[in-house]
């Protein structure tokens, strides 16, 4: 991509052909469609924002403005018709949503509507089908379509009903019909006959009545769907044009309603070509009250074209303080509707909103060295000077032929104008331009200044002729294309020069000699534009075969590939950086130099037809386009960071202009006259004064008359004495120069000394009208400027309210996820918590038991300390015992380490389950910290909008007493008292409110607390994630070790098995010695051994009991076992 970008600057012009092509945004900004782009213009400060069409876009159709003015719709047809809805609130004009027709082969939206509540949209198509489309459109959902005309009768409006969504007004040639929208349908409600009338426009006046205008120039008034009754039209300015008509026999002009418009006071309409009529409602009627006029046009004589325009669309301002209309001629007019009230007796003209456009193709595009200017020559028969710095108008004339081409001087003081018959080269002087010489150059499509000002060459056919500016002789004529010459372009030096045909052909030509230096033909292409690069090394060409060319040396030294469309015109920068090209579609492209081999380039949206000339001016910071949908477009060149391009050459613009000798005499003489006049409507306060006046005045006139005597006495001498004439005219010219200057000393003087004294009497008589009037001023002055001051505030407060609301919305999402996540860890936790008060209650239980099992097992010890006496048998089994033992004792050793191995797992695990525990308990102590932190904003939020509500109403207060003060405005007494009252009231308030204006610094601290908790959250995000990672893998170790200890308990299960069934074996030994006992009680077998094998016995049976209630539970559960069979092991080594 380049380096270098185009930025939509200003533009002049207007596209017809549109549907509601002007529309109000608010009370200084306007809406209206040019070239490919949408314009929002603000009148007072003169900006422009544009809003670029689709790429695909054919052309635009219709525009719509909600109720709300914030979405605007427009309706485009490319393959498929389709309906755009921007978001006004935007700098930009976001795109929102893109409707269309759904199944419907809509090839075009002719007009479009949105309801009052800006929830629905309605949309007509086009023939043959003319299908009313009603959507939801923010759901981009049809609700319901139909028929509204037949391919005999188009459709030229429709409308909401502005107190109900649900009702819809159509009509067009033939049609005019009422639809409501019910169960899922569009229904008619009314079959008005109308077949014969064609309605151009209509407008809701009330609930039921609708106001309608046609092609005869009828206004007809429909009540409830039925026609009742009509009203006279009949303009002042429509009968005297007719009158006129009929005095030069010709058919009188049918005047056509081509727009009407309602506001509260009535309606207004246009009546007649250019003249808008506006109704006043009086009781059950309408009354017609003024006319307001398209001005004629000053640069004509005749009845011009300005005053034969038909207004297209109206629109009235939101405050119903401003109408803004536009023409069929591309023209754009504005009115304050509050003067009207003023000059109530003066007729009533339109101004400009803008400047006056250009209503046909631009042919023509020069610029100069020495002004910011640029001039344009157009099919109108008009040339225009434009300031492309102030972006006004300065200088227009139209001509009876048609301009074709048109170049400016250097010096910007001179202009040359090629028409059909003739080329003519005219002076720039104030307020008009004057023909100077003209040349027999016809057809002149293009002609071009030299750069230096001392040479111009014109174009006739397929010959290019140069002329003399200072002697204005044809110097040579370059002949050698065989088709007409469309465009030429002077090297730096002017010894150069470059032209491109139809032909096919691009020749260099030698100023000098008027010889071909080089030339390349390609018959193939027909060339439409061309320029030198910044070095004048090479040329680059466009043409139709789609290509841009770089010639070097005769030959094609690098190309740019082809595309779908072809470039018409052609400007390179002077810093050699960007080039830029007009396409056929209207479109602009900026392709970076060295141009690239591939397609690389950056396509900006600009006209909507053939861009015809383009052209950078001397600095490199704006670019000019003309085309010919008759629009003029400005860009400003910068770089990808939005600074201008740095020039190397330093451009002086200067601000002399020409005036001719008799224009300067009249405004010396008017001059003179104005100053006769005040002189003369002065009062006699000073008659001493004024007598010396006179009396110098009168010596003055006697002096004058003897130096005219002697002057002729001495021209009598001359003719007799031609020698001595210079001496005797210098002497007595000079002798009575001095008298004069000493006379004119004198009248000045007196002339000062008498203003002097008339301003003394004029201040002592008008000083107290004077102070009153200042005084009202100043107090006008500051409340309008605290006004706006109060406004401004009250836009930026709704702004930041907006922004903060937006934070304060993103935070509380943010918040409602971290509560969400807290909330699922509370349940996790939760779960944990009853998991560990489920396992300890088992342990509790186990310990239960346990010591229950210990008191049993003390009883048996009891018991067996007294069997101990008599069990001496056995000892006899004693070494088979302790075989056994010392088998299990290996056996158990290895367990008992994996035992201990396990315990030291157990106490991590316990400790990471109290780092878990502490982190809980710091997250919930920073969220509660968050909550108060965002309660406290919120208190904030709630007192900066009460603030604002205080405003506004404390504003509607002073509107209203200002509204009631104005009322007062004859009367001057009351206005003061009122106006003192105003200031007693409001003041000490608006200092209040001032004070009470949101301090920076508590902003400040707003937004360091913002940036704090961001920080915070971003803390506890990261913590949490830590934390779920650390659960996760505490939780995969448990689970490795429960299954590890689960298939352990399963082992010793099998073990506990082999054990019981050497219990059985073992009872069944003790019940034989306990009989063996009882049959020999006086045994001698050692009772140590006894109680020792019994012990033995007593541990392994426990062990299997406790492995048995415990063997559902998990890791908890295995050290309980291990404990107990410790427990026991101790135990019985101790007795042993």
């Amino acid at each position: 991509m380049t380096a270098v970008v185009a930025q939509s600057h200003f533009v002049f012009g207007l596209r017809t052909g549109v549907a509601n092509n002007v529309r109000f945004l608010d009370e200084q900004t306007v809406v209206f469609p040019c070239g490919n782009n949408l314009v929002r213009y603000n009148t007072i400060q003169r900006w422009q924002k544009f809003i670029p069409g689709s790429e695909k876009s054919q052309r635009m159709t219709a525009l719509a403005i909600s109720g709300n003015l914030r979405y605007l719709a427009v309706s485009e047809c490319g393959d498929k018709a389709t309906i755009t809805v921007f978001d006004l609130q935007h700098e930009q004009g976001r795109k929102r949503k893109v409707l269309t027709a759904g199944d419907i082969p809509a090839q075009e939206f002719v007009c479009l509507a949105f309801s009052p509540d800006s929830k629905y949209l309605i949309g007509q198509t086009g023939g043959p089908e003319w299908m009313l489309i009603l959507w939801l459109w923010e759901k981009q959902k049809v609700l319901a379509s139909v028929k509204t005309s037949n391919s005999n009768n188009p459709v030229t409006q429709v409308s909401f009903n502005p107190h109900n969504n649900m009702q819809l007004c159509v009509s067009g040639a033939g049609v005019f019909k009422f639809f409501r929208y019910s169960e899922g349908a569009l229904k008619q409600s009314s079959f008005a006959k109308v077949e014969t009338i064609n309605f151009l426009c209509h407008t809701w006046v009330t609930v039921e009545r609708v106001i309608s205008g046609t092609d005869t120039g009828r206004l007809l008034v429909f009540e409830s769907g039925d026609l009742r009754r009509e009203i006279c039209t009949v303009s002042n300015a429509v009968q005297e044009r007719k009158s006129k008509d009929n005095d030069m026999d010709a058919a009188p002009t049918v005047s056509h309603i081509t727009a009407i418009l309602s506001f509260s006071k009535g309606f207004m309409c246009s009546v007649g070509p250019g003249t808008v009529c506006l109704f006043e409602k009086s009781e059950d009627s309408y009354r017609k009250t003024r006319e307001i006029q398209i001005p004629p046009d000053k640069y004509r004589n005749e009845m011009t074209q300005a005053e034969c325009q038909e207004i297209n669309s109206m629109c009235i301002s939101p405050a119903e303080k401003a109408l803004a209309i536009s023409t069929d001629q591309g023209q754009l007019y504005h009115i304050s509707l509050p003067s009207m009230d003023i000059k109530k007796e003066e007729p009533l003209h339109f101004d400009f909103l803008s400047q006056s456009l250009h209503s046909k193709s631009i042919t023509g595009l020069s610029i100069c060295l020495r002004k910011p200017i640029a001039a344009t020559s157009s099919l109108d028969h008009s040339v225009r000077i434009w300031n492309y710095e102030t972006k006004v108008l300065e200088l227009y004339k139209e001509f009876q032929d048609e301009a074709h081409s048109v170049a400016l001087h250097p010096t910007g003081l001179f202009i040359l104008v090629g028409f059909s018959d003739k080329l003519r080269l005219m002076n720039l002087v104030v307020g008009d331009i004057q023909p100077f010489k003209e040349f027999t150059v016809r057809s002149c499509i293009e002609c071009a200044f030299s750069h230096g000002g001392h040479m111009f060459a014109a174009v006739n056919g397929n010959v290019i002729h140069i002329y003399s500016v200072t002697s204005l002789e044809n110097i040579l004529n370059l002949k050698g294309h065989n088709g007409k010459v469309r465009s030429i372009k002077w090297s730096q030096d002017d010894s150069w020069l470059v032209s491109c045909g139809m032909d096919g052909a691009v020749y260099e030509w030698n100023t000098q000699t008027g010889k071909r230096e080089s030339e390349n033909v390609l018959k193939t292409c027909s060339y439409t534009g061309v320029a030198y690069s910044s070095d004048c090394k090479t040329i680059l060409a466009v043409g139709t075969d789609l290509t841009l060319k770089e010639i070097q040396d005769c030959q094609v030294f690098r190309e740019v590939p082809a595309d779908e469309v072809a470039h018409t015109a052609i400007a390179v920068s002077h810093s050699g950086r960007v080039v830029f090209t007009g396409t056929s579609s209207g479109t602009i492209r900026a392709i970076k130099y060295p141009l690239p081999t591939q397609k690389d380039w950056i396509t900006y949206q600009a006209h909507c037809a053939p861009v015809t000339k383009m052209v950078i001016t001397y600095d490199d910071q704006f670019l000019l386009t003309v085309s010919e949908d008759g629009c003029l477009f400005m860009w400003r060149i910068v770089d990808k960071e939005g600074r201008g391009l740095k020039s190397n050459k330093q451009i002086i613009h200067t601000e002399e202009i020409l005036v001719t000798k008799s224009d300067l005499e009249e405004r010396v003489c008017l001059c003179w006259r104005t100053y006769n006049i005040a002189v003369q409507r002065q009062p006699d306060y000073s008659s001493s004064s004024i007598q010396k006046l006179i009396v110098e005045h009168e010596r003055y006139l006697e002096l004058e008359q003897k130096y005219q005597k002697i002057q002729e006495d001495y021209e009598n001498q001359l003719k007799s004495a031609e020698e001595n004439k210079i001496q005797t005219l210098e002497e007595l010219t000079q002798h009575y120069q001095v008298k004069l200057d000493d006379q004119i000393q004198q009248l000045t003087q007196c002339q000062e000394d008498a203003q002097q004294q008339t301003r003394e009497f004029k201040e002592l008589i008008k000083q107290v009208e004077e102070d009153e009037e200042s005084a009202i001023r100043n107090i006008q002055i500051k409340y309008e400027k605290k006004l706006k001051t109060e406004k401004e505030t009250n836009t930026s407060l709704k702004r930041e309210t907006g922004n903060m609301g937006q934070k304060i919305y993103s935070l509380q999402r943010q918040n409602d996820d971290k509560r969400s996540d807290i909330n699922k860890l509370k349940q996790e936790q939760h779960k944990l918590l009853g998991l560990i008060h489920s396992l300890e209650s088992d342990i509790e239980d186990l310990k239960r038991q346990i010591t229950g099992h210990e008191k049993t097992n003390q009883d048996k010890d009891k018991a067996i300390s007294d069997l101990k006496r008599k069990n001496q048998e056995l000892e006899k089994l004693k070494f088979v015992l302790e075989s056994q033992l010392n088998d299990l004792k290996k056996q158990i050793e290895p367990q008992q380490d994996d035992i201990n191995k396990k315990k030291e797992r157990i106490h991590l695990l316990e400790g990471e389950l109290v780092e878990t525990d502490q982190s809980n308990s710091q997250l919930k102590l920073a969220v509660s910290d968050l909550r108060i932190k965002l309660r406290t904003r919120d208190k904030e939020m709630h007192r900066q909008i009460q603030k604002v509500t205080d405003l506004e109403t404390h504003l509607q207060r002073l509107k209203s007493d200002l509204h009631n003060c104005v009322g007062f405005i004859q009367e001057p007494k009351k206005l003061k008292d009122s106006v003192q009252m105003i200031y007693a009231r409001y003041v000490s308030q608006t200092n209040g409110v001032k004070k009470s204006s949101v301090d920076e610094d508590v902003l400040r601290a707003f937004c360091h607390q913002r940036d704090h908790l961001e920080r915070t959250v971003n803390s506890l995000k990261e913590r949490l994630a830590k934390s779920t990672e650390q659960h996760e893998k505490a939780y995969v170790k448990i689970m490795k070790e429960n299954v590890t200890l689960i298939t352990e308990i399963n082992e010793l299960q099998k073990e506990l098995r082999l054990v019981r069934t050497q219990l059985k074996e073992y009872k069944a030994q003790l019940a034989k010695y306990k009989q063996s006992n009882k049959s020999r009680p006086n045994s001698g077998e050692d009772p140590k051994n006894q109680t020792k094998h019994v012990g033995n016995l007593k541990m392994i049976r426990l062990g299997s009991m406790q492995n048995l209630d415990i063997q559902p539970d998990g890791r908890l559960v295995r050290s309980c076992v291990v404990d107990s069979a410790c427990k026991r092991i101790s135990k019985t080594d101790g007795d042993s």
